[in-house]
């Protein structure tokens, strides 16, 4: 089966207006769908493909690099005949797959661009870590392209859903509830793709075999290909990495999600652990959320960077996560999650899953808190905060039961003059209220 991604799009875009003139970085999360991703391109896109995986690449290719590279037409012959990939001028495609691995070939990309004959995309994980950039010069020729875990939109495409996805967009738009009926499908639809996550390997599973206990062994191979990265990767701080990433699922449970470093040390300081935040964020397995203590439309000149929540990066991995002390989920667990019969607290579950949704739609992520001791009328928090027009958007996160928005009350009395729209965002369908817009939980891919 073949994913439907909208990065594709964004490719073609590339590829019609650079004309030549820039390259392609795909970044992204290990196991998100940069190789898939860059094949298809090539195989569609252009007469030739030539892809070369720096992961498992064989030292007559390396020494076509480190002696060749200078000679461009020997450059090009050697590497075609190896590959057996004929090359057409403006017609072909190369691929330098997982880059990361061999960043000399990154720093290669200027003169490559330069010399004109074809086009070049890079694929890499892992990819700002110092060890994989000290040593070269990044090329001002390259472009970036984040590829993220799969959209609920992408994930209705590949469960043939098709036509939910075009309904749901025209419902956000004219602020209509979709109904008791088709709200209800797509809720459902909603958990699922909440408890698979959008890692390309698991939808496909579940795709292909509805089955979450498969598709829970899937995950459990991604996280534990995770922590064999830091292990790699994150040298003289690994374990303070993997404290911070296995306390993820414990901090999120609080009714307070901000981080507490203490939960993993008494005394720890958060200058003790901020490498560990950046490794995790750089390698794009957590969503970080940072205070914004003043909003306005440069959030980030008003930010607290001390005091932050730490979201997965995909909600189906957090799930396996969280579940870490047990071998495997079984499949009756999946199902009384699905459908509400645990007693689990799904707040901190749907919460990830807006972070996860509004960090793919390009919003950076910050909330607002105030706490005053004295006057208890003064205190607020805000979930998430994100820019509209050159307007401040409050968004709360709520469960299906709640009551108030007093929270939000404030932060509007407060700060009338910055904001647009304000929202909630819960499990129930679409409805405005005191001039708040309440939507329901998937529509949050429309914001």
């Amino acid at each position: 089966m073949e994913l439907r991604r909208s990065a594709y799009q964004k490719m073609k875009q590339w590829k019609q207006e650079s004309d030549g003139s820039t390259a392609l970085l795909l970044e992204g999360a290990r196991r998100v769908g940069k190789s898939y991703l860059a094949r298809k391109f090539g195989e569609n896109e252009y007469r030739s493909c030539l892809l070369i995986d720096f992961s498992d690449v064989s030292e007559q290719v390396l020494e076509v690099f480190e002696h060749d590279g200078t000679d461009r037409d020997l450059f090009f012959n050697k590497l075609s005949v190896f590959y057996g990939v004929k090359l057409y001028p403006r017609e072909s495609l190369i691929i330098f797959d997982e880059v990361q691995m061999y960043p000399k070939a990154r720093q290669m990309v200027k003169h490559l661009v330069a010399d004109g004959r074809y086009d070049y995309l890079e694929t890499g994980s892992l990819i700002t870590l110092k060890q994989n950039v000290e040593h070269i010069v990044i090329p001002s020729e390259e472009e970036k392209l984040t590829i993220y875990p799969l959209t609920f939109d992408e994930f209705l495409y590949a469960m043939g859903e098709d036509g939910a996805v075009d309904y749901i967009k025209d419902c956000f738009d004219q602020k209509r509830p979709m109904g008791e009926a088709l709200h209800r499908k797509v809720m459902n639809l909603f958990r699922q793709y909440m408890l698979v996550g959008g890692m390309p390997q698991a939808v496909l599973e579940y795709v292909d075999t509805r089955n979450f206990e498969r598709t829970d062994r899937v995950k459990r191979r991604i996280l534990a290909l995770y922590r064999n990265d830091v292990t790699k990767f994150a040298k003289g701080y690994e374990s303070k990495v993997l404290s911070v990433f296995d306390g993820i699922p414990s901090q999120l449970s609080k009714h307070e999600k901000r981080y507490s470093l203490a939960s993993i040390q008494k005394e720890a300081r958060f200058r003790e652990y901020e490498d560990a935040f950046i490794w995790l964020e750089e390698a794009m397995m957590i969503n970080t959320c940072f205070n914004s203590t003043d909003p306005e439309i440069g959030l980030e000149l008003n930010t607290e960077r001390m005091t932050l929540k730490c979201y997965m990066a995909d909600t189906g991995l957090l799930f396996s996560h969280a579940f870490s002390d047990q071998e495997l989920m079984e499949e009756e667990v999946y199902k009384a999650i699905l459908f509400d019969r645990l007693g689990l607290n799904e707040g901190m579950f749907l919460e990830n899953m807006v972070a996860q949704m509004l960090r793919s739609r390009g919003h950076r992520l910050f909330f607002y808190s105030r706490s005053d001791r004295e006057h208890a009328e003064n205190r607020m928090e805000i979930d998430f905060l994100i820019r509209k027009k050159r307007k401040i958007c409050p968004v709360e996160v709520k469960s299906s039961s709640y009551r108030n928005h007093r929270s939000l009350d404030k932060f509007q009395e407060k700060f009338r003059g910055r904001l647009g729209d304000s929202y909630i965002i819960y499990t129930r369908d679409l409805h405005v209220e005191d001039g708040i817009i309440c939507l329901p939980v998937y529509m949050t891919m429309c914001l």
